[in-house]
């Protein structure tokens, strides 16, 4: 049984429509561009979120440290301990009311501790440091009043 003419010609246009629908739906998408620069600008600043994305960064490059350190690869963990004190810098930025306890706990002795021994490449000094810096971690989530954040594999010793 062949198909009738008139029914292809039909389902072709439906799909067709369907194509062109889809493509200017996807042009549509054009979230910052395509707004004013209010709503870029509360896009951007809810995309962009709080100190959770610095700290989800954080904690994945801390783990990438301590993995670098144990494997003997100083230089790793020095690319990753800087990148980690850049992330916490951009979560301040977001949120200025954690930068006391930031700089007072972490920031401060326990980065530079860590960062010095990487850069000297002493193994030693930097498992110390290492230790020293993830007990800042966890006074600073205790200041910060995020204490659970202490429970989890990654910070526990």
């Amino acid at each position: 049984m062949r198909t009738p003419t008139w029914l292809l010609a039909g389902t072709f246009l439906g799909l067709s429509a369907a194509a062109v629908g889809a493509v200017t739906k996807a042009t549509d998408s054009r979230w910052l561009t395509g707004a004013d620069e209010t709503t870029r600008v509360e896009r951007l600043e809810h995309y962009l979120g709080g100190f959770s994305s610095a700290m989800l960064e954080t904690g994945l490059r801390f783990e990438h440290v301590r993995q670098a350190v144990r494997d003997g690869n100083l230089e790793l963990a020095h690319y990753h301990w800087g990148k980690i004190a850049t992330a916490v810098e951009n979560g301040l930025m977001k949120r200025p009311a954690r930068r006391p306890s930031a700089e007072a706990i972490f920031l401060g002795r326990p980065w530079e501790a860590l960062d010095q021994a990487l850069a000297r490449k002493d193994a030693g000094a930097a498992v110390d440091a290492l230790r020293e810096a993830g007990a800042a971690c966890r006074a600073c989530h205790v200041a910060e009043r995020v204490p659970f954040m202490n429970d989890q594999p990654l910070l526990r010793e």
